[in-house]
């Protein structure tokens, strides 16, 4: 009777465990379940699965004949934000593009995300693809990650690039107040014109409209509880001591007039890594939209210089 009551317990136990399994996978924001990015970038998304059990979509760009460059993009943004590099960038390497866990098509865990466990997810893709080392360019919530990676995984970089990004983005408040507007459920176009307004400077949001509003697209198909949990991530990160433990060759890309990551902030960490340059670009945010040539420009003079 003893051995019945065991089994049907454990049974009991394991149907749990899979409705649990099952309860996380369907989490996934109703219109990213069956969205398609319209564009022809979608069209070789590939994906794996992490240890803990996310869907991480990736793209790869070029052979493995060449270096590998790690592209990770913004919050509220997905791998396409980078689709004006590649040309350029895959006359020189192969380009790896990832959509962060909560963005793009990536699965959306419900909770808040850890830096730490975004630049776990890289880590395991190189696993997944069995690369040993790759040069790594960040942009905001992508340069947070290159920090920890930097930090944490630095035998995995050859050089880094930090774009628009900052050592830390506190206090708590602010992330907490629009973390809870976003549990409530608050529509996304109220972030629309706050994403927006940070990215781009007011003469191309009115005279570059088929450049601003692929971006307002991403953002209005970004899952509310992906976005939460992102800004967790950004609220909880602070690397303004341990930059200091940065050894890689660095190149640090600020917006004069940024006012997220202020330039100040990329000063802070050009301060803090002792192998760093820091240059600074009359832009707003996404320095690779708004000066596209120049950031190439930077970016591969950078990568293939000695």
């Amino acid at each position: 009777m003893k051995n019945v009551l065991s089994i049907v317990l454990f049974l009991l136990f394991a149907i749990r465990i899979t409705a649990g399994q099952k309860a996380m996978d369907t989490t996934t924001y109703d219109s990213q379940k069956n969205k398609k990015m319209e564009n022809k970038t979608s069209k070789n998304v590939l994906f794996f699965t992490t240890d803990d059990g996310c869907k991480i979509a990736y793209r790869i760009d070029g052979d493995f004949s060449k270096p590998v460059l790690v592209l990770s993009n913004s919050i509220a943004t997905d791998l396409t934000m980078w689709d004006g590099q590649i040309e350029n960038f895959s006359k020189y390497f192969t380009v790896l593009r990832f959509d962060t866990r909560g963005n793009g098509l990536s699965g959306v865990p419900i909770g808040d995300y850890s830096i730490a466990r975004m630049a776990l997810d890289v880590l395991e893709l190189l696993d997944y693809l069995k690369i040993e080392k790759v040069h790594f360019c960040g942009l905001s919530l992508g340069g947070f990650i290159g920090q920890w990676l930097g930090i944490h995984a630095p035998e995995r970089i050859e050089k880094l690039i930090l774009a628009n990004t900052s050592p830390y983005l506190g206090p708590a408040k602010l992330w907490n107040e629009n973390i809870q507007l976003l549990h409530k459920g608050i529509d996304m176009t109220y972030f629309d014109e706050i994403f927006i307004g940070g990215w781009f400077s007011k003469e191309m949001i009115d005279k570059r409209k088929d450049v601003v509003l692929p971006f307002r697209a991403m953002i209005h198909k970004t899952s509310p509880v992906g976005l939460a949990g992102s800004y967790a991530a950004v609220r909880d990160a602070d690397f303004r001591k341990t930059n200091a433990l940065i050894l890689n060759k660095t190149l640090i890309i600020a917006g004069k007039n940024d006012q997220v990551t202020k330039a100040e902030h990329s000063e802070q960490i050009h301060a803090a890594v002792r192998d760093s340059e820091l240059i600074i670009l009359p832009v707003v945010h996404l320095s690779n939209i708004e000066r596209k040539a120049e950031f190439e420009k930077l970016v591969l003079a950078f990568l293939i210089g000695d």
